[in-house]
């Protein structure tokens, strides 16, 4: 079977393979992380905006990040507002779940506050059975 390759001039985007490569990974991940990967820094990246932007609901976007959660490509932390009230979340998107883990590392005594810590080490422990 022939192969067609398409002039990239403009609007493309250049990312690591490691994500398409994964195995572990459904087509649907792949495909979510590539989006996101894809988006510019600054886009409002909740599970309301992704969908605005796919075919797939905000239950199937919110299944398919905890999947990209569990394989260590996105840590989702809750913000405390005022008053300790729960705030916005945010949610730090890698390439390959080494620099979710080095970020993790490097960011211990803040991600200690945050409470996440424990759950998140526990994922990567997971990571590395």
């Amino acid at each position: 079977m022939g192969v067609f390759r398409v002039e990239k001039n403009k609007n493309y985007t250049v990312m690591s393979n490691t994500h398409l490569r994964d195995k572990e990974l459904s087509l649907k991940a792949k495909g979510l992380l590539s989006l996101m990967l894809s988006l510019p820094d600054d886009w409002d990246y909740t599970l309301r905006g992704l969908a605005a932007i796919n075919k797939e609901s905000i239950n199937t976007i919110s299944g398919i990040v905890n999947e990209l959660i569990e394989h260590g490509y996105i840590i989702r932390q809750q913000i405390r507002g005022n008053a300790g009230r729960f705030g916005d979340i945010d949610y730090i998107i890698f390439e390959s779940p080494e620099k979710c883990e080095q970020y993790i590392l490097e960011h211990e005594e803040r991600m200690r506050k945050w409470k996440i810590y424990h759950r998140v080490t526990k994922i990567v422990t997971r990571w590395k059975h």
